[in-house]
């Protein structure tokens, strides 16, 4: 096992603290990446972990990122919902990360969804 030094702890902490910080709500946007284990499996890692270096690398501080269980859609995985304030929730399917790099750039920042990626637009409810 490899023994840690003082400098690769405060690098752990500052991580964690950004991730923390990116998943608290009361922002502009919201982005949530579904990872269930059928999102896990098809990428959803790597989707997450493309959104957290989107925000991080452009200092982006009014978007959130969040994840969630299953979608119930196992062959479309892996799936993001994203959510713009006092626009309509849409989901993205099949991605890819060129695929949610330009979902981000267009729909988070521009305000105008990928529709050629998008399954449905709206809220599911249960009553």
């Amino acid at each position: 096992m490899q023994i840690l030094k003082v400098e690769d702890l405060t690098k752990l902490r500052e991580n964690i603290r950004r991730i923390t910080k990116l998943r608290k709500g009361g922002k502009r946007a919201k982005i949530t990446v579904h990872m269930g284990t059928c999102g896990i499996a098809a990428g959803a890692g790597k989707i997450n972990s493309t959104l957290l270096d989107i925000v991080e690398e452009n200092k982006i501080s009014d978007v959130v990122i969040t994840s969630s269980g299953c979608a119930g859609l196992c062959s479309r995985e892996p799936m993001a919902t994203v959510e713009i304030a006092g626009q309509t929730p849409v989901k993205y399917i099949d991605l890819t990360k060129k695929k949610i790099t330009e979902i981000f750039d267009s729909h988070v920042l521009k305000g105008k969804p990928v529709e050629d990626y998008a399954l449905a637009a709206g809220c599911e409810r249960t009553h």
